[in-house]
């Protein structure tokens, strides 16, 4: 047995995993610079333990520990978004073929195992360090009882708890079968203490987190600990528990009941609110950085004196324009035919695929100029030729790696503002990194987890007043023409599109009117609808997972989604069907067939580090 393999790979041991140098990216509180990695002994002391903590909050997202970068992204981008039919892989067939392999179903390949055991890697040693930070915290208050009050104990160990429910939950989407570690599980590896099976049900894994978020929810401040934006508070955990509670609620139906009371509470009593324009929600402006429709987020970091760029949003860094834009790297996870049209809205600014099968049928490049109306969350969402890209100029084909591979489209959301100064300026391809805080969980994505639970226990006028609220929010603000990054780019800008020479808002609004929000751009007719009522609770089911669709396009959690609603397997055949026509390596696609796909197979080396003799303590998932 590797020791040193086992403590990275599967749940870490004493030893607290403090890359040298890194300030933990977190920039409100995050900034302590640990000097090496040092085992739970030597860090006894409060500032020991606070060091701890951040430890485990780095955990959100790749780090410079990291096997691999890309499967362990906070975004899940690989996961939840490619997975999907919202994003391929994106830049061309040579690099990181293994995200092509998952892409087309092959999660057996053997590529594919270093990526899943990135995120179980990442995930476990998120658990491995808050229940590192619980037990250092015992050790220092038995041994200096006056060094960490009652009070800042709380917090701390509140703290911990949310965190190590949340790496728990993140692993119970991928795998559904995964072992549950606690602060008392300290056994040495040589003994078998970290081999835990893999064995409960997995309405018992449910229930497990959600008593963590409830003890969290007992001992956090309703305010960030010593008003550090960032922190997990009580009302983090509360809504952190609807959210499980609507996932568990595939399993157990009559957790919805639990769900709407949970997340209803948040909403009435709790601090968070929507941004009041969608553009202030993915962005590198600082005055919208820690919002009140953050819930969860990885906090990255940029300019703070690591060398390298680590701090920054490293696990979305390959998902920029490439060469011939500003970024110059990597063009990953690029928006697909199918989501870029499913944007499309009808007369009365709704979904065009509600009311049409034939949504999909528009099969060369959406480019600016062709004036078919769609949701304004388009061009907040995705990179489109001859259509601005934020205040960069306009996305231009030679932006695309290869468009023959992947498409025409590049992501947006991830992507810093010129005028915002997000942008790094350490480590290789700087200019692809920033500080755009990564959602893991934000306000709109809950309310919509309400508005599905309202539906579940037809509570048709409320999921209709949440649908619509989300929906007049998004009918705010359109993307206007900003500026190029240089003065060729502005130039083409400004010689295509005179408008523009008197315009560089990045910014426009859209004329208001009671039921129709609308703007007509050079390049776009932007038109959005609020819906009239909820006729049925079929009819409501469906405009709700649309909504979550068009809001939280990209974001990596569409996969989710689809495999707790039922009907994955149909959804993803069609898209395949339609999609390989214009990607034609999906033409190679394995047949997503269910229960198999519902889960991802559980990393190989996992099960064998997992053994004892010859038998594993892990069982692989049925299917692989």
């Amino acid at each position: 047995m590797n020791t040193r393999n086992w403590n990275k790979l599967l749940v870490g041991t004493a030893i607290l995993a403090l890359a040298v140098g890194v300030t933990y990216a977190c920039k409100d509180f995050l900034n302590t610079t640990p000097q090496v990695a040092l085992p739970e002994d030597a860090l006894a002391t409060a500032s020991g333990v606070e060091g701890s903590l951040i430890a485990a909050y780095r955990s959100l997202d790749c780090s410079s520990s990291s096997v691999g970068s890309w499967g362990c992204a906070a975004s899940n981008w690989v996961w939840g978004s490619v997975t999907s039919g919202d994003a391929h892989k994106g830049s061309n067939l040579g690099d990181q073929e293994p995200v092509n392999e998952i892409e087309t179903y092959l999660w057996s390949a053997g590529d594919v195992q270093d990526y899943l055991n990135q995120k179980w890697s990442q995930v476990y040693e998120g658990v491995s360090r808050a229940n590192a930070t619980l037990r250092l915290m015992g050790k220092v208050r038995a041994a200096k009882p006056a060094e960490i009050d009652d009070a800042e104990a709380a917090g701390i160990r509140g703290e911990a708890l949310f965190l190590r429910a949340h790496y728990h939950f993140e692993a119970y989407r991928m795998w559904g079968h995964i072992p549950y570690y606690f602060e008392t599980d300290t056994t040495a590896v040589t003994d078998g203490g970290y081999r835990k099976p893999n064995n409960l049900a997995l309405d018992s894994i449910v229930k497990l987190i959600i008593a963590d978020l409830n003890t969290a929810y007992t001992l956090l401040p309703a305010t960030p600990r010593n008003g550090e934006l960032g922190r997990a508070t009580k009302w983090t955990a509360r809504a952190y528990k609807g959210r499980v509670q609507a996932y568990g609620a595939a399993l157990t139906p009559a957790l919805w009941d639990s769900a709407a009371r949970t997340l209803r509470a948040v909403r009435d009593s709790g601090p968070y609110q929507l941004e009041t324009s969608f553009d202030h929600v993915w962005t590198g402006f600082a005055q919208y950085r820690d919002g009140k429709e953050t819930i969860l987020a990885f906090q990255a970091s940029v300019r703070d004196g690591e060398p390298s760029g680590w701090n920054s949003n490293w696990g979305e860094r390959l998902n920029f324009p490439h060469s011939g834009s500003h970024f110059g790297c990597c063009g990953f996870h690029q928006p697909s035919y199918n989501l870029v049209n499913f944007f499309q809205v009808d007369s009365a600014g709704l979904p065009l695929a509600l009311s049409t099968a034939n949504w999909n049928n528009h099969d060369t490049s959406f480019t600016g100029g062709i004036i078919i109306p769609v949701d304004p969350r388009l061009d907040w969402t995705v990179g489109r030729d001859r259509v601005p890209y934020k205040d960069w100029g306009l996305h231009d084909r030679s932006w695309i790696r290869d468009a023959s591979y992947s498409g025409p489209y590049s992501p947006k959301k991830n992507v810093h503002e010129n005028a915002a100064n997000a942008e790094n300026n350490v480590g290789w391809q700087a200019t692809q990194t920033n500080d755009v805080n990564i959602h893991i969980f934000r306000y709109a994505d809950l309310l919509l987890l309400l508005a599905e639970a309202d539906v579940e226990t037809n509570n048709l006028p409320e999921a209709l007043a949440t649908v619509n609220q989300i929906r007049a929010r998004a009918g705010k603000v359109a993307q206007g023409c900003g500026k190029g990054f240089d003065n060729t780019t502005d130039s083409v800008l400004k010689a295509t599109y005179p408008v523009c020479a008197t315009n560089e808002f990045m910014v426009d609004t859209l004329i208001q009117t009671a039921t129709l929000d609308s703007l007509r751009t050079p390049w776009a007719l932007y038109r959005i609808g609020l819906y009239p009522s909820f006729p049925t609770q079929a009819y409501a089911r469906t405009a709700v997972q649309y909504e979550r669709r068009l809001e939280l396009a990209m974001e990596g959690q569409r996969f989710f989604d689809m495999i707790r609603w039922g009907g994955a397997d149909t959804v993803i055949a069609n898209y395949v069907l339609r999609e390989k026509s214009r990607i034609p390596y999906l033409g190679t696609a394995a047949i997503f067939t269910l229960p198999k796909y519902g889960l991802y197979p559980i990393p190989t080396i996992q099960i064998e580090l997992s053994k004892s003799g010859a038998t594993s303590s892990l069982v692989q998932n049925p299917g692989w």
